[in-house]
């Protein structure tokens, strides 16, 4: 076959030179759009997408040292009805849209509203239909170019279970695209223990990401995690959600709260209260080998007179500074044991329970009875609580040189000053004598040694005694232990050491026996700390504080009343300090106070036999335990079927496989979203619905 060049070669000539022109004019078009009609185009798509919006992070949970979950992020709901089926432009498919509204939307609207009510019974059958039929004539109105409301809120505040089954009402479950009904949700906060330790834990700004105080606020850059972000755009007609930045989710914290010890403390502190009709109590309950904080209560009484109630208001331990009263003699007779100025052979003259000292009188709590009329040894200093006994001590060896006593409690640790992961926290104020004594009065440094004239948080005050159980290594209190992503550790905070030793082993075996003696022997004044079980080891304090007007001569006059102590004597493992401001007597620090801690004390070393965790759940909680149920067997490294547990089970369970659970609803597991059987990936997320049952 011959190639005819002749008409071959001017045609493929003509198609290469078509297509160059057609190529040519579509690179022309390009960018006619791209530098001449930028504008318009930026116009269009403004008009087809919306602005960028945030995607909210869920904020980590705060965990308790025994595995609590006790402050989450659970979702709400807002749920809105938008009928409008088409914009201005009209097509065929948005005819038929309309049409097909107008037919379903009339026949289902009356078991649509019944369902509502079912739901949401805030409202009435009759006021949904008055709702709904508002929406949809102002849809008809819009669909006419005419402005008028859109969107309408069916319900505020709805749980995850609500949700869902408003997504199967009639109408409402052929989906967005087509009903116009939505939900829009909303991370909250939670608190499955309800107000326990709230101070502590902390709390956020209501319908806000804000924190307040507490470990929500110290930890919040952790806790919040990052936004994402994402715009709506109009793809065929339809609106759909489009992500620009996947947003990053907070991070979980550890703390050292354990619950069955603060829920504990919080019960007997308040029973207390209620019976010596304090003002204010506080409880702190350390470990002592590392300092972490397992319980720590603070209460202010709330109401009018015959209709008290207690709730914390404020970090009273942590943020409040108060003369300690006799709880800081011990720190004074350490001091004076420390330098050899005393030993416990020694023994110091009270008498009648009164002493002059430079012009003022100090007085025993005895003395109307005549005091002890006797010499008493440095022992019974403490064993009494003399005032006379340990002023005397103090002032007749450092009245020429105070700088060298209040250099001795700088020494064991007493006013040195650490940083706690509060805001408001107060700092010790132990005051040291200036050069030219401007600051110094001749009584000031008697005054001092038995717990006047110096303002101590409750928190460093146990502190002190933690090291003293300690073998005297002073520890920071420590609130947080992990920071933890899906399960895994990302940091751990170690104990840190204040001081590494308070004093001399003979000091600290000298004053250890002491505490011993206070709590155990038949004389001395905190044996209504003590426990049958075990020793403890403690010392009181009763002292006179100021009124709101800063007066110590108001009617009735106020106490600060405490019990400072940690046990067993023999190999401590706890530290504790209970604090009850009243006003009028009686006024006991072993009478009020001892008993709380003797209570307490017991129920720590034998936690778990006296009650179950899910006690600790209060009115305000937010689920619901249930009975005691069979553990679920599985395979070894799959998910079991927790359906039917209560939360706390659950949740045990599957973090022990290394997941990291979400629950959505309240009460017990009725669905969950990882199939039983299925492979259990440490660090994956499953999703339990709970449901009360």
């Amino acid at each position: 076959m011959n190639f005819d060049h002749k008409h071959i070669i001017p045609r493929y000539t003509f198609v290469i030179i078509l297509m160059t022109l057609v190529g040519v004019a579509v690179i022309a078009t390009a960018a006619y759009s791209m530098f001449f009609e930028k504008s318009y185009w930026e116009k269009v798509r403004e008009r087809l997408a919306s602005r960028q919006k945030d995607i909210p992070a869920v904020r980590g949970n705060i965990y308790s040292a025994d595995g609590q979950l006790l402050v989450g992020s659970m979702p709400i709901y807002t749920l809105y009805a938008d009928l409008v089926v088409v914009d201005q432009n009209d097509s065929v498919a948005e005819r038929r849209g309309r049409a097909w509204r107008d037919t379903v939307f009339v026949r289902e609207i009356d078991s649509l509203c019944i369902g509502l009510n079912q739901l949401f019974p805030k409202k009435s059958v009759a006021e949904y239909k008055t709702l709904l039929h508002k929406a949809y004539k102002n849809a008809k109105e819009r669909e006419r170019g005419k402005k008028c409301q859109r969107t309408f809120v069916l319900a505020r505040n709805a749980s995850y279970i609500q949700y869902r089954e408003f997504l199967r009402l009639p109408y409402v479950r052929y989906g967005r695209n087509k009903s116009g009904f939505y939900g829009e949700e909303i991370p909250q906060r939670q608190k499955p223990y309800g107000n326990m330790a709230t101070r502590t834990l902390g709390s956020l700004l209501p319908a806000s990401d804000s924190a307040m105080n507490g470990l929500e606020l110290a930890y919040d850059s952790i806790l919040r995690g990052v936004n994402g972000k994402k715009h709506r755009e109009k793809v065929r007609r339809q609106w759909m959600d489009r992500t620009d930045v996947e947003p990053i989710n907070g991070l979980d914290i550890i703390s050292t709260i354990d619950v069955g010890m603060q829920d504990a403390a919080e019960k007997i502190l308040v029973r207390k209260l209620h019976e010596v009709n304090g003002e204010v109590g506080v409880v702190v309950l350390m470990e002592v080998a590392t300092g972490d904080v397992k319980a720590i209560v603070n209460m202010t009484r709330l109401g009018t007179s015959g209709n008290y109630y207690y709730a914390e208001v404020k970090n009273n331990a942590i943020t409040d500074l108060w003369e300690p009263g006799s709880t800081f003699k011990t720190a004074s007779i350490m001091v004076a044991l420390e330098d050899g100025v005393v030993t416990r052979k020694d023994s110091v003259q009270v008498g009648n329970g009164q002493y002059l000292m430079h012009g003022r009188v100090m007085k025993d709590h005895n003395w109307r009875k005549g005091g002890y009329g006797r010499r008493i040894s440095v022992d019974e200093c403490l064993m009494f609580s003399s005032n006379v006994g340990v002023s005397r001590i103090i002032d007749e060896n450092y009245f020429q040189h105070p700088e060298k006593y209040v250099d001795g409690l700088h020494r064991e640790g007493v006013g040195v000053p650490f940083t706690l992961p509060f805001q408001g926290q107060g700092f010790p104020s132990v005051r040291r004598p200036k050069p030219d004594g401007s600051n110094w009065s001749k009584t000031a440094l008697a005054w001092m040694s038995i717990g006047y004239e110096t303002q101590i948080p409750p928190i460093y005050t146990v502190t002190f005694y933690n090291a003293i159980a300690n073998n005297g290594r002073m520890v920071k209190p420590r609130f947080v232990r992990e920071i933890r992503k899906d399960g895994m550790t990302l940091k751990s905070f170690p104990v840190e050491v204040v001081k590494e030793q308070i004093c001399k082993p003979s000091t600290l075996k000298d004053i250890h026996e002491i505490l011993e003696r206070v709590v155990n022997d038949p004389t001395g004044l905190g044996k209504k700390a003590g426990c049958k079980q075990f020793k403890v080891c403690g010392k009181t304090g009763t002292a006179q504080v100021a009124d709101e007007h800063g007066s110590y001569h108001g009617s009735p006059a106020r106490y600060m009343v405490s019990f400072c102590g940690f046990y067993p004597s023999e190999a401590p493992q706890y530290s504790c300090i209970v604090c009850i401001k009243k006003s009028g007597l009686p006024a006991s620090g072993g009478g009020q106070c001892g008993p709380v801690f003797s209570e307490l004390a017991q129920y720590v070393m034998a936690k778990g036999v006296f009650r179950e965790v899910q006690e600790a759940a209060d009115s305000t909680s937010v689920f619901e335990r249930p009975e005691p149920a069979a553990m679920p067997e599985a395979e070894a490294g799959t998910v079991p079927n927790v359906v039917g547990l209560g939360a706390r089970d659950a949740v045990g369970l599957l973090e022990a496989l290394g997941l990291k659970v979400r629950l959505q609803g309240q009460g017990r597991v009725y669905r969950q979203n990882m199939p039983a059987g299925t492979k259990a990936v440490k660090g994956q997320t499953i999703t339990l619905e709970l449901k009360a049952m």
